[in-house]
């Protein structure tokens, strides 16, 4: 038989010692010296190659096939960051590190994230932590005069923000926003089919938006089959012409246009969607107009480059990411609606176990209905650390610089014979191909990720290999985009 409670064989003092008892682990000397090591690399993160030299399964070879019977000495499991983690990892933080899109981040914000994991708090409802949403609504408010968004953003007005853990999160909550709206909130029942009894539900962006879209719209129950890809201009904006033509053929069709994404800074090239333009297609069909401006969108902090969001005022949700270009780190994304209720409408749901009187009262922000997880992290403390030490002249100071910077390579790019600017943006990507044609921005490209030194990424535009470099490290400066050039133009 098996053993009654109180002859379990636990002995006497892991009865009444907690797993988490400061004996059980010595917190504040292991956190002391965790804090030291990330001190020290990120102040020495030069002396590392931007890109680890390690093969797939590299890092499962070095691990044990089984976990530990017994407990580790926590000097043993701090010594593999060293032995198996570090030599394997791609080092965002790195001003060597030009690819794909800036994920920077600096101590305030690494402090927020330390005092977040702390406090364990989870967010979900304002009772749950008072702390936890009122703070996420004040800095939402913040960023929103900021980034110089239109007041009905704020917690104020009739809409309002939340922190969402990327740009993808985001759009997927404004696509089953928009969905619900279109359906007169039928809810998964009634998903592809209008609520006035016109046909499939139909969504666009333009041919170069982020793939998130697709996803997104797959999860929904959309499906991909029924997002219209939209041809872009020169420039590789969305052809607004061409958006109203799709829109039309799909209503005498019988399809129910739903949703609009027009993207501020593409992923590829930095294009940016004439939004206003878009924003009359979609007031006279009732579409859901929702803007990315996932890395371009922090620029706005800057009054000079406030004209990316011209016809944002007109838009029914918006999402950009302090976690990329405004020194918060991962994850931490910024997204408004026009008209909070709808969103809410949309993805309430409210069981018996988590009704309380706060919540019953209506004088409260419950983030829960505001996002797909119920679930939440105390995101805001890293926002609110990084945006009190910086001040907003600091923030636009950082981002002043990064564009300065590419500025510079921009006109080297254009000095030089062999090489010619693709869809030239006056931001912080320089996009750029070799006249010789995609071998030769290849070789470019392998013997800049070959340095150890610097590392880039790649598009397509046009069917052509295009060689991206994407200025936004914390610490990258004037010498290492020097460095970079010569190893662009070959020097040895």
């Amino acid at each position: 038989m098996p053993p009654m409670p109180d002859e379990h064989p636990i002995d006497a003092h892991a009865r009444e010692t907690p797993a988490t008892a400061p004996q059980a682990f010595d917190f504040r000397k292991h956190g002391h010296a965790m804090v030291d090591w990330i001190a020290d690399y990120l102040e020495g993160i030069e002396r590392f190659p931007v890109q680890p030299a390690v093969e797939p399964g590299w890092v499962r070879a070095q691990l044990p096939r089984s976990p530990p019977d017994a407990g580790e000495p926590w000097e043993r499991i701090a010594a593999d960051v060293d032995r198996v983690i570090v030599p394997a990892i791609t080092h965002w933080q790195h001003p060597g590190f030009f690819g794909y899109f800036p994920a920077n981040a600096s101590g305030p914000s690494i402090l927020g994230e330390l005092l977040s994991a702390g406090l364990g708090v989870q967010g979900m409802l304002w009772s749950t932590s008072p702390a936890c949403t009122e703070l996420e609504t004040h800095v939402m408010d913040w960023m929103c005069g900021m980034l110089g968004l239109p007041a009905h953003f704020m917690s104020t007005g009739p809409g309002g923000g939340v922190i969402q853990d990327t740009a993808s999160s985001a759009t997927l909550c404004a696509v089953v926003a928009a969905r619900e709206r279109a359906t007169g909130f039928a809810g998964s029942g009634g998903g592809l089919q209008a609520a006035d009894g016109t046909g499939t539900l139909v969504a666009y962006a333009s041919a170069d938006a982020h793939s998130s879209i697709e996803k997104d719209l797959r999860i929904a129950g959309i499906g991909a089959a029924n997002l219209r890809l939209v041809p872009v201009r020169a420039d590789r904006s969305m052809d607004p012409g061409a958006f109203a033509s799709m829109v039309r053929d799909d209503v005498r069709a019988g399809r129910r246009p739903f949703l609009c994404v027009a993207a501020v800074g593409t992923t590829s090239t930095h294009a940016v969607d004439p939004v206003r333009a878009l924003a009359e297609t979609c007031a006279a069909h009732g579409i859901w107009l929702h803007v990315d401006a996932a890395h371009l969108g922090i620029a706005a902090l800057c009054q000079e480059f406030r004209a990316i969001h011209d016809g944002v005022d007109l838009a029914d949700s918006y999402c950009t990411n302090p976690h990329k270009w405004m020194l918060v780190n991962f994850d931490c994304d910024a997204f408004w609606v026009r008209d909070r209720a709808t969103l809410v409408r949309a993805l309430s749901v409210l069981p018996e176990y988590l009704r309380n009187a706060a919540t019953e009262g209506g004088k409260v922000i419950d983030y829960r209905d505001w996002q797909v997880p119920l679930g939440r992290r105390f995101r805001a403390l890293k926002l609110w650390f990084t945006i009190r030490h910086f001040g907003k002249r600091g923030l636009q100071d950082l981002v002043r610089r990064h564009v300065a910077l590419a500025d510079d390579l921009r006109a080297r790019v254009a000095a030089e014979p062999s090489l010619e600017s693709v869809c030239p943006t006056p931001w912080s990507l320089v996009c750029l191909r070799h006249r010789d044609g995609d071998a030769a921005t290849q070789a470019i490209i392998d013997r800049v990720n070959a340095s150890g030194t610097a590392f880039v990424s790649h598009t397509k535009v046009d069917g052509r290999l295009v060689l991206r470099v994407s200025i936004g490290a914390p610490a990258v400066a004037a010498r290492h985009v020097d460095a970079l050039w010569e190893l662009i133009r070959g020097a040895r």
